[in-house]
């Protein structure tokens, strides 16, 4: 019994260990001027991450508009995504140098992109990054950011405006077809569920199928 408990302890432990060691690549987001205000995507190399959220304080253009609550969940991006993603980290060794370009553009929102892993740690922040890699990976991060808080924004016009569902999701689909939203694998339980749900609008359930098609693309 002694020895069971022991290979079961060792067991434990080496799992434990392994999840520690994993790489870990990060987005920490923030403009004030924008709702949610801050947000943070992590995920490892097989595409298992967490994405968290806060609302801040910015106002609402439109009083009616009903937004997501703050996000605090586990997501998964492809495999295939997460890859290319630490390939870019690895280009620039894990982000232990500068990527500001300094340059006078307009204000986009501080990004800042961190790595964390068995080749070390690295974090560099930006506006607009002169190397378009840098920039690249900024922007299609902020992509995926975007489909999951258009994910959490149809949870919650389902639970409380199931007729607001109609403009919502023709408006993920078009973000979707102009690279604004990426990732749609990462709101596939949402899109499932509307697209089998016989209570909302027939064409809520054609663009949730729509959007499904290219799910792991």
């Amino acid at each position: 019994m002694k020895a069971l408990l022991l290979a079961l302890s060792l067991a434990m432990v080496t799992i434990a260990a392994h999840g520690e060691s994993d790489p870990v690549l990060r987005l920490d987001f923030s403009n004030p001027g924008l709702t949610p205000s801050r947000w943070t995507l992590e995920f490892r190399p097989d595409g298992s991450g967490h994405f968290r959220s806060e609302r801040g304080n910015a106002n609402i253009g439109d009083p009616k508009l009903i937004e997501a609550p703050n996000i605090d969940r586990d997501v998964q991006v492809s495999p295939k995504f997460a890859e290319h993603a630490f390939e870019v980290a690895q280009h620039h060794k894990f982000f232990r140098s500068e990527c500001e370009s300094h340059l006078k553009v307009a204000f986009q929102g501080l990004k800042k992109l961190s790595y964390s892993g068995p080749k070390g740690e690295g974090a560099c922040e930006f506006n607009y990054s002169r190397d378009a890699e840098i920039q690249a990976l900024g922007d299609s991060l902020i992509a995926v950011a975007t489909t999951i808080i258009e994910g959490a924004r149809l949870e919650t016009l389902l639970r409380h405006d199931p007729l607001g569902l109609d403009k919502e999701i023709e408006n993920v689909q078009e973000a979707a077809g102009d690279g604004r939203a990426q990732q749609i694998c990462s709101i596939r339980d949402i899109l499932e569920r509307l697209s089998e749900d016989p209570a909302v609008l027939d064409r809520v359930r054609k663009r949730a199928k729509a959007l499904l098609a290219h799910a792991d693309q």
